[in-house]
């Protein structure tokens, strides 16, 4: 049975059509969420015409669950936390604190690859479209919006090809808006959605911004 999307260029272009309002405009751009959010986010600034650039932000795994998010970390050293998790695995301040201190080298590991001299866009008194590859607990995002806060945007938009709907209601009042394609009560995982969902590399990651960076060169 064909599920919803082809694959994240697939998803991008459905999540474009919703966007539609944001085409065109100079004081919109688009941040993903790196590696699985930028080819969606690829795809979405190609057709909008619109800047792209990554925000990066660490999913903190629980313990020996590492697929469990206990939180995230985000550029702006933002951490945030999700309490139900820590508390139901009786997860130790240091514990957390040694997740959190591994994962800044990881950030900064990806500036650095993903980046280069290149300057991130500059987001303050405009619509930034954040945008990853779905949308699962949404620690990550829950963190990428609470940095974004701290460069003064005008508007954060969050927006997925798919999301489990109490996330996109808890992200809805905390972003200025929240789009899901697709907003299903019964979630289980993002990858579930697409027929492909392969592994993202850093080499395409870097491809992608350089086509869009190009793109946009005066």
């Amino acid at each position: 049975m064909s599920r919803p999307f082809a694959d994240r260029a697939d998803a991008g272009h459905v999540l474009a059509g919703q966007l539609s309002a944001y085409a065109n405009r100079k004081d919109v751009v688009v941040l993903a969420l790196p590696r699985g959010g930028v080819p969606v986010a690829y795809e979405a600034a190609r057709e909008l015409n619109v800047p792209l650039d990554v925000f990066l932000v660490r999913k903190l795994g629980a313990p020996a669950q590492e697929e469990l998010a206990m939180g995230a970390i985000a550029s702006g050293d933002v951490v945030v936390i999700n309490d139900d998790v820590v508390t139901a695995l009786g997860i130790s301040p240091e514990a957390f604190a040694a997740a959190v201190e591994q994962e800044r080298h990881e950030l900064a590991r990806g500036e650095a690859i993903y980046r280069g001299n290149r300057p991130p866009l500059d987001v303050e008194g405009k619509t930034v479209i954040l945008i990853d590859d779905g949308l699962a607990t949404g620690s990550t995002m829950r963190a990428a919006v609470a940095a974004l806060r701290n460069k003064n945007p005008a508007r954060i938009v969050v927006a997925v090809p798919i999301g489990a709907a109490s996330t996109c209601a808890e992200l809805r009042s905390i972003a200025d808006d929240c789009i899901c394609a697709i907003a299903p009560e019964h979630f289980r995982a993002v990858g579930l959605w697409y027929d492909d969902f392969a592994q993202i590399d850093d080499a395409l990651v870097c491809d992608l911004l350089s086509r869009n960076t190009e793109a946009f060169a005066p």
